[in-house]
């Protein structure tokens, strides 16, 4: 993969308008993007992950507070390489990707600076299955087994398919410019689970209904929202449990410097 095809990686790192976040409160900063997990600020761990993945070019980052990201030493890095600009965060989630999609080069891969625990291989398995599905949108998906076999707390609310439970991991996949408006399914916040109405707006009533008896297949729900928004939107199944699992809250936030600690424990054996 050539250069000028790498993928353009955007990092979603705004914070919530109004209220300091919890978890960001308990480690004395000011936004939940730099509360250090097992050492590192949370940001900075995702950066580190989508810059070592070989099939990544550009990196974006939308933050409503970008001085004190920019200063992270891998941040303050690729800033000088020029392979990292910030993008300005707006009061929607939506609106901050389209933000951060301003003059970029698609394809675009989109994921959040709470997604501690994906790899860079864990990144390039989510491309290689959007280019070989030729996906205009994707959303990655991993199956309730492999969630709670990563560990049992990490995740609480599934949804339920035909095919099997799954969680979603907070990676998304734009294909082009007219894949914008597949974004708008996210205006709500997403949480599908908690709040039905946002599958009636984004996939219709027949399918609300289906995805509440558990009758329809992961792959005829986004099949009935390809002809909603005019881009063929695909589920990615991805391989690993731990790839669902991001710092959200303080049970979450434990786990993930669980399963961390564990990955550098074999890593040094």
């Amino acid at each position: 993969m050539t250069q000028e095809t790498k993928i353009t990686a955007l990092i979603m790192a705004g914070k919530r308008s109004g209220r300091l976040d919890p978890l960001a409160a308990n480690a004395g900063v000011s936004q939940k993007a730099v509360v250090p997990v097992l050492g590192v600020p949370m940001v900075e761990r995702v950066v580190q992950q989508v810059a070592a993945c070989d099939q990544i070019g550009a990196i974006r980052i939308v933050a409503h507070e970008p001085d004190e990201i920019a200063e992270l030493p891998t941040i303050a890095a690729l800033m000088k390489e020029g392979r990292l600009k910030f993008a300005e965060g707006k009061f929607n989630i939506v609106d901050s990707v389209f933000s951060g999609a301003e003059g970029v080069t698609f394809p675009m891969l989109i994921t959040t600076a709470d997604n501690c625990l994906v790899t860079p291989e864990g990144y390039g398995e989510f491309i290689t299955k959007c280019l070989a599905k030729d996906a205009g949108a994707a959303a990655g998906l991993a199956r309730k087994e492999d969630v709670i076999a990563a560990d049992p707390e990490g995740q609480k609310k599934f949804y339920q398919f035909r095919d099997g439970a799954f969680s979603n991991c907070n990676l998304y996949w734009l294909g082009g410019q007219k894949a914008l408006g597949a974004a708008e399914i996210m205006r709500g916040g997403g949480q599908f689970v908690k709040f039905p109405s946002r599958i009636i707006k984004a996939f219709g009533l027949m399918n609300l209904i289906r995805f509440r008896l558990g009758t329809g297949s992961k792959e005829k729900l986004f099949e009935q929202a390809s002809g909603r928004f005019g881009v063929k939107l695909v589920p990615i199944e991805l391989s690993n449990g731990q790839y669902a699992i991001d710092v959200d809250n303080q049970r979450t936030f434990d786990v993930t410097e669980r399963l961390l600690k564990k990955r550098e424990e074999q890593s040094a054996a």
